[in-house]
């Protein structure tokens, strides 16, 4: 029965944190490139993705979560309601909520004070993250995001420069998710992976990117598709960046597990701040209540999680 659990769990697990997340990391790059076929876009993440698996498998000696998951070990023995929270994170992404994967998912094997110290490193994230692309769009916002730049920027040849600085923003971006969110995934998975396990589970996360990809990141997708110019290829380039950016300097200066999603949705909040005061005040009353609607879809998450936990501990004591 545990062995099925395992593997359950890791298929659960990598379908609901990709599923959830993916319009963290390539929501703008599928919404900017939406004639593109599918099938490209998923190659060249997939590429990315097998790089930087197998770059943690072989210089971390077999741990992919780039030691996320030190201080969250695999118990001793898993049982049905381990499956709990993927499940329920599987029917939060139905409805189109991007929640917070890590206070989910890994919150079931973590200690009280390892949730908080999550949930303390993730709420200065998102802070950090809407203060930062703030400011950086009351400097660009003008230049790159007016109506008039963006007519300008289709009509002349500097949309193959933005075109290329995409998709190498994109990678960038994309690998420094992963290193965040493996530990989401293979939190039901032993710490030190064989090459066949590395291999199997390689091949179940690209089906199930494949799946997402052919339907175009899915009813979360919208998150992004409501933002301003999020599918105008320079925008997205901008954005992928600011992301990444974060993630690599604020995400890596400690192993501790932190949600990507508050700092995509914090990034997302003070760029249309900055975009709407500048260039459309009269937009900027309604860009607060969906700015605080989707801050609301995130704190779903994380009193989710609290729920899943409180009641995984009272089905324990049966």
């Amino acid at each position: 029965m545990e062995v099925y659990i395992l593997y359950i769990g890791f298929i659960f697990a990598a379908y609901s944190v990709i599923g959830n997340d993916v319009i963290q990391t390539l929501g703008t790059f599928l919404t900017s490139n939406s004639k593109i076929h599918w099938s490209v876009l998923w190659a060249y993440a997939s590429v990315i993705l097998t790089a930087t698996l197998v770059y943690g498998w072989y210089f971390y000696t077999g741990d992919v979560s780039y030691h996320r998951l030190d201080k969250i070990p695999l118990p001793d023995t898993l049982m049905w309601w381990h499956l709990i929270a993927p499940v329920v994170l599987i029917i939060i992404t139905r409805f189109g909520i991007p929640v917070s994967t890590t206070f989910l998912i890994l919150s079931i094997f973590s200690s009280q004070q390892l949730i908080e110290k999550m949930i303390l490193k993730s709420v200065y994230g998102y802070g950090l993250s809407v203060i930062s692309a703030f400011l950086l769009y009351l400097f660009i916002a003008q230049r790159f995001e007016s109506k008039k730049s963006l007519d300008k920027l289709d009509a002349t040849k500097q949309k193959r420069f933005w075109i290329a600085a995409q998709w190498a923003s994109t990678a960038f971006l994309w690998s420094q998710w992963l290193i965040q969110d493996f530990a989401n995934i293979f939190v039901f998975l032993p710490r030190k992976l064989s090459g066949m396990e590395l291999f199997g589970a390689l091949l179940v996360i690209l089906s199930i990117m494949a799946y997402i990809f052919k339907h175009r990141g899915g009813k979360i997708q919208e998150i992004v598709n409501q933002k301003v110019n999020t599918r105008n290829i320079r925008s997205a380039t901008i954005i992928d960046l600011c992301y990444g950016l974060i993630l690599f300097l604020y995400g890596n200066f400690n192993s501790i597990p932190m949600s990507t999603t508050w700092t995509f949705i914090g990034i997302l909040a003070g760029r249309e701040i900055a975009i709407n005061y500048l260039l459309n005040k009269n937009k900027l009353k309604s860009s607060y209540k969906l700015i605080a609607k989707d801050f609301a879809k995130v704190n779903i998450g994380l009193a989710v999680s609290i729920f899943v936990v409180y009641l995984i501990q009272l089905i324990k004591t049966f």
